[in-house]
């Protein structure tokens, strides 16, 4: 690095940590929560029965299952009735 390029480094250094000083010596005032805690927790709570919901299910590795009724009959061609088939 040149001489420049280390002058500006430390220059903007020096900047940042006086701007930080400056914003942080701001008197601190106390608030009531409101609704951010509420919708951090409704929001972990969806990720986390999102989740368990995904994981119950069987895996997607071939795509969607497709299921239909079909006709099912015996040996001798007479028919039984429908029956629910997935493939």
């Amino acid at each position: 690095m040149s001489i420049k390029t280390k002058i500006a480094a430390i220059t903007l250094a020096a900047l940042t940590i006086a701007a930080s000083v400056a914003s942080t010596t701001s008197t601190a005032q106390a608030k009531p929560l409101g609704w951010g805690w509420g919708v951090g927790a409704g929001i972990a709570t969806a990720a986390i029965v999102g989740t368990a919901i995904a994981a119950s299910n069987d895996p997607y590795y071939y795509g969607y299952h497709r299921c239909g009724w079909v006709a099912q009959y015996d040996a001798f061609g007479h028919y039984l009735g429908r029956v629910r088939s997935c493939y």
